[in-house]
């Protein structure tokens, strides 16, 4: 989350609001980074995400800084809009996960905006409601997952959830000066800990790195999804765009971050730099082909989804 400088106005007309949602569509796109849950308020929001790369300063920087630019030149002010860096919050996968997307689109209720959450335009619940095309880069199938495994009646699960009223452990969680650094039960905060802390690992780095999918298996999911034999990811036509093996090498690099030297044996490529090529190609197509962007979004919600 993050507030307006002095508890200011950051968002100042529908404009600004519409420019931040399409600034964190874009932030999904170019970073990677599954957004659950977001709340714009007048003076701050809030954001419940997951930064499978561990790019969580590098993209919110981002974010704040390019609305920042814009919001300053189009009202015509300067300075520091933001108070400061964003506070982050480390949360467990579970039910403690599911309080915080309860919460965060509560608060133009608990404010007296609105008296329903659907009333309110600037969240994503209204997101949950919808099966528009115009909601797919919100990650919310694993959401729903945590209340159902079935498809039908999850969206009955979700209203009912979020009619509940906070739990006393998020009320007291928000009412604190400072956030804690983790919100998840004692087992997980010792987990963490005993694995970042104590062995002076970065917080940045998300368990689901650790735990992302082998390599064989994005390989196996890219050959089934496309209905090919293994054998055309290893073939290459010079001058012919190997679109399974392109699409196969960027999810490699973008679900596991493994090394470009690794991602070449892997395919059986000679150097590194056309490893490189393939993922700069990749980079400039899924800025202008939507067919692909939907190809690589639904491959990659099969592959998380079966990591969970």
């Amino acid at each position: 989350m993050n507030r307006g400088r002095r508890h200011e106005s950051i968002f100042s007309d529908k404009g600004d609001y519409s420019l931040f949602i399409d600034l964190l569509i874009e932030m999904s796109e170019v970073f990677h980074v599954r957004i659950s849950a977001y709340c714009l308020m007048a003076n701050h929001y809030h954001l419940l995400l997951n930064t499978p790369e561990g790019n969580l300063s590098r993209c919110l920087q981002r974010l704040n800084s390019v609305y920042s630019q814009r919001y300053n030149r189009k009202h015509g002010f300067d300075g520091p809009l933001f108070r400061g860096r964003y506070k982050s919050m480390l949360v467990s996968n579970d039910a403690y996960l599911l309080q915080l997307v309860r919460y965060i689109h509560k608060n133009p209720v608990k404010s007296g905006i609105v008296k329903e959450m659907k009333d309110y335009t600037w969240s994503s619940y209204n997101g949950y409601l919808s099966y528009a095309n115009k909601w797919n880069w919100l990650y919310k199938d694993f959401v729903f997952s945590l209340l159902t495994n079935k498809k039908r009646g999850r969206l009955n699960n979700f209203i009912t959830f979020m009619r509940d009223d906070d739990s006393e452990e998020v009320a007291r969680l928000f009412f604190k000066k400072n956030l804690p650094s983790m919100f998840g039960p004692d087992s997980f905060t010792t987990r963490i800990k005993e694995t970042y802390y104590f062995k002076k690992m970065s917080y940045e780095v998300p368990a689901s790195r650790r735990l992302a999918p082998g390599a064989d298996k994005i390989i196996r999911e890219v050959c089934d999804y496309y209905a090919i034999d293994q054998q055309k990811l290893f073939t290459t036509r010079r001058g012919v765009f190997n679109k399974p093996r392109a699409v196969a090498v960027y999810l490699i690099r973008h679900l596991r971050g493994d090394e470009l030297n690794s991602i070449k044996s892997v395919f059986r490529i000679n150097t590194y730099s056309t490893v490189s090529s393939i993922l700069q190609k990749m980079a400039s197509l899924m800025k202008t082909d939507r067919k692909l962007r939907g190809e690589i979004r639904e491959l990659k919600r099969h592959l998380t989804n079966s990591q969970m």
